[in-house]
């Protein structure tokens, strides 16, 4: 009778492998950093698509990029910190270079939310770098 058995198209069967054997190298990736990311229990993190504009939020994420802006003549250093779940624009005013954050870096960063640019962006937070791999 085992011929007679039901396909198994759940998350664990052939459907769920399909899945997992055709997603792209980005959502692999994303998938691996919300995995690490969310594991740590030793604070209480929200995830980047779930932060609320306003609100005082914890997150931490990977460096994805930085950039020096000049605003009113005052430089700006502004790195994208992404989790899996999405990016925020981190951005501490009157600086040009914080030693320790680099692209590729996690870093956890507490501040309030604001949405008053294209992207949610917090402003001179509170920081944390996480130790390196390897």
């Amino acid at each position: 009778m085992a011929g007679n058995q039901p396909r198994d198209d759940t998350a664990g069967g052939l459907t769920g492998r399909w899945r997992r054997w055709t997603r792209s190298q980005a959502e692999v990736e994303a998938d691996e950093l919300k995995k690490r990311v969310f594991d740590a229990d030793d604070i209480d993190l929200t995830r980047i698509d779930c932060c609320t504009p306003g609100e005082t939020v914890t997150v931490t994420g990977m460096v994805r990029s930085m950039t020096i802006r000049p605003r009113a003549n005052v430089p700006a250093l502004e790195v994208e910190l992404y989790d899996g779940s999405g990016s925020v624009s981190v951005v501490w005013l009157g600086r040009r270079r914080i030693p320790g954050i680099d692209p590729g870096r996690t870093m956890v960063v507490r501040g309030r939310l604001t949405c008053n640019t294209d992207s949610p962006t917090i402003y001179n937070p509170k920081y944390e770098l996480k130790p390196t791999a390897g």
